[in-house]
């Protein structure tokens, strides 16, 4: 998994027929997707109940780019190894779940997977300064977790500050919450490069019609590179 700038959609499977998800996986990757992203919640972090490490283990045969797992779930650290296990590639904790974020990230990396930290629209950028050099994604939420299909919260400046601390570091900026064509532009424009779309992509298609999935995607990516009318 080599580190660039460039815009990467990332589908969020939580918007995938349920009863199909190997082939929706397929699906969204020959129509372009760049990673695949799988939306881990607990129902006690958030209020909502989705995969386990079993789960995930049973997706990664049929992800071929970039499994990109985000743990909406506390406490982190007891499960870091059976995610692993599961084949992510990159393990995002919230810096909200736990008291030692620090050794979380730290737990993440020893484990082999690239380590990311995502933030709760009500967590400021700076609630990460002094995690930048662990981490190799930084998440920021535009919603609340919990549940696809909310609308985007308007967290471009957040977005901006975490470009400037960054720096020259390669660590991606994600947009987890209500991205599509109108919203894209808003988040890459001020440094955003990993955007995940749940039902932006999955809304109109299926594996028996996967082309409106590429429909989507390009779309998406299109706003998000400034070429999208």
């Amino acid at each position: 998994m080599s580190f660039d700038r460039s815009v990467k959609i990332a589908p969020s499977i939580l918007s995938a027929d349920f009863a199909n998800f190997g082939q929706e996986i397929q699906a969204i990757e020959a129509e372009g997707a760049d990673w695949v992203h799988v939306d881990v919640m607990d129902g006690h972090f958030v209020p909502n109940l989705t995969f386990g490490p079993a789960a995930v283990k049973a997706f990664r045969p049929h992800v071929k780019t970039v499994m990109d797992v985000h743990l909406m779930i506390a406490p982190v650290d007891p499960y870091i190894d059976a995610y692993a296990d599961a084949g992510a590639d990159v393990l995002t904790a919230h810096v909200e779940a736990g008291p030692h974020i620090h050794r979380t990230l730290q737990a993440i990396r020893a484990a082999g997977m690239k380590a990311g930290v995502a933030l709760n629209p009500g967590t400021p950028a700076e609630a990460v300064a002094h995690l930048l050099d662990l981490t190799d994604l930084i998440c920021v939420m535009t919603v609340n977790p919990g549940f696809g299909g909310q609308k985007f919260i308007d967290m471009t400046g957040k977005i901006a500050t975490l470009r400037q601390m960054i720096g020259d570091r390669p660590v991606h900026i994600e947009i987890d919450g209500g991205v599509d064509p109108s919203t894209a532009p808003l988040v890459t424009k001020v440094g955003a490069d990993v955007l995940v779309a749940g039902s932006a992509v999955f809304r109109g298609g299926s594996v028996d019609n996967p082309g409106v999935y590429g429909e989507n995607i390009r779309a998406i990516r299109a706003a998000a590179e400034g070429t999208w009318t």
